[in-house]
């Protein structure tokens, strides 16, 4: 058997790791859609999500956001959380709804779940980073996590902050740019002290 020329192999080899690239954003959607299947959230429980998401906010939160709206610092909320139970939350700091990038989820008329935007980047460990390279942010550009898949907008920003205000991943923490402890902390970076 004759072997291949060198241009077909590479072509080849590009094509097995595109395969390769494609079946693991598959299989971290296919995660993300079991999860939601073995859950079946109803209408209910994601609005009571929504609530605990405000109980929960972190101290200073809300007030730093508003300086932030006063001082003209774009604001987009990036998640992979569900959209409709970020919403509330979105709405009470006054991020704009078209700057709420969540999964959208659908439910039936009795409030049934019945699926999951599947096309959503968000549905996969990347896809921040690929809705982040979309919203053409005013430069520089601060992107702010604290976890794993948070780490993927950071070849797409000017800089990262490591929020360690709930949770320390130390990850997370080696690969960002600066930490922040707390929403204060997030102000003296931004807005300088």
């Amino acid at each position: 058997m004759a072997r291949a020329p060198s241009r077909w192999r590479h072509r080849d080899e590009r094509r097995a790791r595109h395969r390769r690239c494609d079946a693991r954003r598959d299989s971290a959607r296919g995660v993300y859609g079991q999860r939601l299947a073995l859950i079946q959230p109803t209408r209910a429980e994601i609005d009571a999500l929504s609530q605990a998401y405000i109980a929960a906010m972190a101290t200073d939160c809300q007030e730093t956001i508003a300086a932030f709206r006063q001082a003209g610092v774009a604001i987009a909320l990036v998640s992979g959380g569900i959209r409709q139970a970020l919403q509330p939350l979105s709405r009470q700091l006054g991020v704009y709804a078209a700057d709420l990038h969540a999964v959208d989820v659908e439910f039936d008329a009795a409030g049934n779940y019945r699926a999951f935007d599947s096309s959503s980047p968000l549905t996969t460990s990347a896809g921040k980073g690929v809705v982040v390279a979309t919203l053409a942010l005013p430069r520089p550009a601060l992107a702010v996590g604290d976890g794993h898949t948070d780490l993927a907008m950071r070849p797409v920003v000017d800089s990262f902050a490591a929020f360690t205000g709930f949770i320390a991943r130390s990850a997370v923490v080696q690969n960002a740019d600066c930490e922040v402890k707390s929403f204060q902390d997030l102000a003296t970076v931004v807005l300088g002290g």
